[in-house]
């Protein structure tokens, strides 16, 4: 009995162990099937999201949703640290229990106590290790204990200095395409003389870059892909499609010289929507309803022709058609699964960018509208 106790407790250690190494410290993707932070997060995502689908209110659904991300770390050290205790707790028993305890027989209960208080270096001293074995798995797992945390203290600043990169690029984008971002908003407003000085083709290649930290990061630590941006109507799945979607419409026919820097941009974008899917376990699958049909696209290009913003290519639908299936089947998949809104193509109503927009005001921003937008008026 105390045999196989013993090799579940080193099991469960060996199990836990690797699985804070792969996710606090190896700085890429584990693919292994069997791991503790892949079961935890689809089985607690599972139930965030049942309860996030009964909140009829918007803002209490975004804030339970927005939650998650920091509230799911702390939940999975907390189940990282529980399963340690146990573990050598069960060292310790299948040792023979040999300890200085208040009671007489200590028993089971007692080793989990001594394991608690050991690996978060209480040091209380009412219960303490006898024989030579007991006393090593003690200082292994007070060694241990010092090391995880550690390892925790280091983790959060890279995690939050990730997320912080991402999201100023985002909040970026917001006097660039619009809230939400939408690919016809940017267009026309790299078409206006006042946004000239900044060239589509500069953008595109900032966001190439955005788009290979991102995968890197993100693949590094999935976590922050359940991070939520502080705005409203921004995300980073968003921002990700609609730079797709630009990068799409100009390789169809708006191209110009920003042909080439779209190509890569895509390309970029695509390979971390697709690796991100993979890593969320979301496959692929063709959206119930088209985000761009006949109709819309005919409405997307009048707008834009508006605006002195042409296309050179007069096959543009079957091309766009045809680089829309290589991403929008990812994107529709993940953004159902994080509880996000894609962006659409266009805005069919005037709608004010987050910036333009205040709880203080009560006409947002109404006077500077011709900033990025001279020809409203």
């Amino acid at each position: 009995m105390h045999l196989f106790a013993l090799i579940i407790g080193f099991a469960l250690l060996a199990f836990v162990l690797r699985d804070a190494f792969e996710t606090l410290v190896l700085p890429r993707s584990a693919n292994s099937s069997l791991r503790l932070t892949a079961f935890f997060y689809t089985v607690i995502w599972s139930g965030w999201r049942w309860i996030a689908r009964r909140l009829r209110k918007p803002n209490q659904r975004e804030a339970h949703l927005w939650a998650f991300g920091p509230l799911s770390l702390i939940l999975l050290m907390a189940v990282w640290a529980i399963l340690l205790v146990f573990g050598f707790g069960i060292l310790q028993w299948s040792a023979g229990s040999h300890l200085h305890a208040p009671e007489d027989n200590p028993g089971f209960w007692t080793d989990i106590y001594l394991s608690g208080t050991t690996l978060f270096t209480l040091g209380y001293g009412d219960v303490s290790p006898l024989s030579p074995v007991a006393r090593a798995i003690s200082v292994t797992e007070a060694g241990v204990g010092f090391g995880f945390l550690a390892i925790v203290i280091g983790y959060l600043p890279v995690l939050y200095q990730g997320f912080s990169r991402r999201e100023v690029a985002i909040s970026l984008l917001d006097a660039r395409a619009g809230s939400p971002p939408t690919a016809s908003e940017l267009l026309k407003r790299h078409a206006l003389p006042v946004t000239r000085a900044c060239t589509l083709e500069a953008l595109l290649a900032d966001w190439e870059k955005w788009a290979a930290e991102l995968l890197e990061s993100h693949l590094s630590y999935p976590a922050l892909s359940f991070y939520r941006s502080q705005h409203d109507r921004q995300s980073w799945l968003a921002s990700l499609t609609c730079i797709l979607d630009t990068s799409a419409l100009v390789i169809a026919g708006v191209g110009g010289s920003a042909d080439r820097q779209a190509r890569l941009t895509f390309a970029m974008c695509r390979h971390a929507l697709i690796d991100l899917s993979l890593i969320l376990n979301t496959p692929p699958c063709a959206p119930r309803f088209p985000r761009l049909d006949a109709a819309g696209f005919d409405q997307l290009t009048s707008g834009l022709i508006q605006e002195d913003v042409t296309f050179e290519r007069p096959d543009c639908i079957d091309e766009l058609t045809r680089l829309r299936a290589l991403y929008e089947p990812y994107a529709v998949v993940l953004a159902d699964y994080l509880m996000v809104d894609l962006p659409p193509w266009q805005i069919s109503l005037p709608v004010l960018d987050n910036w333009e927009a205040s709880a203080w005001e009560t006409n947002s921003a109404a006077d500077d509208d011709w900033v990025l937008h001279p020809h409203s008026s």
